[in-house]
């Protein structure tokens, strides 16, 4: 129900686009209502898929929106909700007649209401935590009701702050608690009595800092979470952009974030990080990894803030800054730990998200990969540098080393421009249709490389994995229908078969006096493989599947809230490719090393480990069941710690071009050999060697064809 943010730059094609849907005028004084009457009539005409503004869309909004705005039910109370249910099948017409009187009722009872949460939070940490209790909590909250009186919410309350305080508790304890063995800084151990105190002294200042940070948040701040509430019942891709979010938008398409160099997702629990970006201050400093919690945030100097329950877009101001600045993050590892990890925020520049390739040595032969962590591109100027004329350049310069087959890696490639994967997937093929687009009239596009050369006939291998998503899904498809390449990798690709447009509100109001009103990223066409069925919510399918750390783990667009349906149309006319003798042998031959591969089964072993570990929401409060727990879970995190131990015997080598970069840039020189590290120790990239090693022995060179007709 939570939007997430993260996917927001999984985005086909961006087109700032001037609408002229009709000629109504929109004359409201009220910005609320204006931009209620703008959004909502731009989803009715433009969407791909408008959805009936009715009973149930009615309650899908009612029932999204207290979700969101409380998540961890500690604010209303069970009489709120009744009394708030009067407009449970009236939002509808509400919404028709730019109607904000739900919106008014629940957002000055929620003020209220976190006005009484202040005083709750300090009563009850007046008193000590008993941690040789033995009480739980279940922080499922989704399965939990709404308080039905002011007793019943300060005691959730007490667990959700005895909750929070248990693992500073027992980081005190452990540090400088009276059975360490030293003390901290030849102070005194704490008793466990002055453990608890600091610890719980520590919860309080943090929930302080919270509330300063709410007291902050306008009206408007709210007003916008309400509209994207409607606008989520649509699908998960449609976002409007208040003015300030519009600029950041635009920021983050432009290639340069200042920050912290992660994408992140709103849970209950935290803030999830889905996403690393390469050459970051995360991807630099090593220690965070994808499916990691953000819990608390704090600047240097300063006590951290607990962002749990606090909104995405609120945590990620916090976690933003000014270039040089450091930023204290308390994270909850996927394995169940707790780490405090200071960064300092940096300008991430889009180098590291180009195109980047190396040799692979094995024996007395040499491969290619080509690793592309998105599909990137200028919309304002084309010839600039986009991901297909980097990745020609790459697989030249791979074949002047004398490459004998190559290994496209799209895994974590969250899309991008749809030209951009035209033109290379034209790279590996004569000529023909690489996807269909069809649009909200249900009119078709196919989209095909018309350019007769191919600039890599040799054998080839695509990677992907749950990550891959949008473009990396329409090429991977592309390359799979053609049967061009085997795809290797997760059981399905992420599943996003939608195309986005950001059309600004300005654009629709002939004369506006209220300022810029930002902007809505409105999803308008749908992708379809060359065979007919859609990428959406199915993805790819790797032709070799192999686990990895997340198989198990939601991640993909079937787990988002109002996902579109998966559907198929008329296959486009193409001809597979016929330039390897036995295919499908390759392809049984790899499933069977898989199979019997000790890595592989250790892969799964701890994918299946950490679902059960995301799925144990029944917590206890008892310091020495506590420990317990904690010791087992580290136990069992060490011994999948030998997963980075895996050698595959492969050596990786930078190209001529930049080694002789590396003089000049040390920094480029140490991104590139921890890349070569991170490769050597990679059970897929070895696996695509020995496929890419089978297809030589079965490549053709002839292009001979075989036809098949739609």
């Amino acid at each position: 129900m939570k939007r997430n943010l993260a996917y927001a730059l999984v985005v086909m094609l961006i087109a700032v686009a001037s609408c002229s849907f009709t000629n109504k005028t929109f004359e409201n004084d009220d910005k609320d209502k204006l931009l209620l009457d703008l959004i909502t009539y731009v989803l009715e005409k433009g969407h791909y898929e408008p959805k009936d503004i009715d009973d149930d869309f009615s309650v899908n909004v009612f029932e999204d929106f207290i979700d969101i705005i409380d998540p961890t039910k500690r604010y209303f109370l069970e009489s709120d909700i009744r009394e708030f249910e009067k407009y449970k099948y009236q939002i509808d017409d509400q919404i028709k007649n730019t109607d904000i009187t739900f919106f008014n009722l629940v957002h000055e009872r929620l003020v209220q209401r976190m006005g009484d949460a202040k005083q709750i939070y300090k009563e009850i940490l007046e008193k000590p935590f008993d941690y040789a209790q033995n009480e739980t909590i279940n922080i499922d909250y989704d399965k939990e009701p709404f308080a039905s009186s002011r007793e019943d919410l300060k005691e959730r309350w007490r667990k959700q702050l005895k909750y929070a305080t248990l693992g500073n508790y027992d980081a005190k304890m452990t540090v400088n608690g009276p059975d360490s063995e030293t003390g901290t800084d030849s102070e005194k151990p704490l008793t466990a009595e002055e453990a608890e105190l600091e610890a719980r002294q520590y919860t309080e200042k943090t929930l302080d800092e919270f509330f300063d940070f709410i007291d902050d948040l306008e009206r408007k701040d709210w007003f916008v979470q309400y509209i994207n509430t409607i606008v989520d019942e649509f699908d998960p891709h449609t976002l409007f952009f208040p003015p300030e979010e519009k600029d950041k938008f635009d920021m983050n398409m432009s290639g340069k974030f200042e920050g912290i160099g992660a994408r992140l997702q709103k849970k209950p629990e935290g803030a999830k990080i889905v996403e690393i970006i390469s050459g970051g201050p995360v991807w630099r400093d090593a220690r965070l990894e994808v499916g990691d919690l953000i819990l608390k945030v704090g600047q240097k100097g300063e006590e951290p803030i607990d962002i749990v329950g606090m909104r995405l877009d609120d945590a990620i101001k916090m976690i933003k800054g000014p270039e040089g600045t450091v930023v204290d993050l308390t994270i909850r590892k996927v394995d169940g730990s707790l780490e405090i990890v200071s960064l300092t925020r940096d300008v991430v520049e889009l180098e590291e998200s180009y195109a980047k390739s190396a040799n692979i040595i094995k024996g007395d032969q040499t491969f290619g990969i080509i690793n592309l962590p998105k599909f990137y591109v200028d919309f304002e100027d084309y010839s600039e540098r986009n991901a297909a004329t980097d990745v020609a350049k790459e697989i030249e310069r791979l074949k002047e080393t004398g490459v004998e087959g190559l290994i496209l890696d799209l895994r974590d490639n969250g899309g991008g421009s749809l030209k951009t994967v035209v033109e290379m997937a034209g790279l590996f093929i004569k000529d023909g249709p690489i996807v269909q687009v069809r649009s909200n009239g249900k009119r078709k596009d196919v989209y095909d490389d018309k350019d007769e050369r191919i600039q890599w006939d040799g054998p080839l291998v695509v990677l992907v994995n749950e990550l891959s998503a949008s473009a990396s899904e329409i090429l991977a498809a592309a390359m799979q229908d053609y049967k061009r390449a085997i795809v290797i990798g997760s059981k399905q690709t992420f599943g996003k078969g939608t195309v986005q447009n950001v059309i600004p509100l300005d654009n629709i109001v002939r004369s506006n006096e209220h300022g810029d009103l930002g902007a809505i990223k409105l999803t308008t066409q749908k992708f379809y493989r060359i065979n007919g069925g859609s990428t959406q919510l199915e993805g790819v399918k790797s032709d070799v599947v192999v686990p990895d750390r997340y198989s198990y783990i939601d991640l993909g667009e079937r787990d988002q809230e109002n996902p579109l349906k998966w559907d198929e149309i008329e296959p486009a006319n193409y001809e597979v490719w016929d330039g390897y003798i036995d295919y499908e042998q390759t392809i049984a031959n790899s499933k069977s090393r898989m199979a019997k591969n000790p890595q592989i089964k250790l892969i799964e072993e701890n994918a299946k480990w950490l679902k059960d570990e995301q799925d144990e929401t029944e917590i206890s409060l008892n310091y020495e069941v506590y420990k317990t727990e904690d010791k087992k879970d580290k136990e069992k995190s060490k011994y999948f710690k030998t997963l980075s131990d895996y050698d595959s015997q492969l050596t990786f080598k930078s190209l001529k071009y930049e080694e002789e970069l590396f003089t000049k840039d040390s920094v480029l020189r140490q991104k590139r050999d921890r890349w070569h590290q991170d490769l050597a120790k990679d059970v897929y990239v070895e696996e695509a060697v020995n496929v890419l090693r089978d297809l030589k022995i079965n490549n053709i060179k002839n292009g001979k064809l075989a036809s098949v007709k739609g």
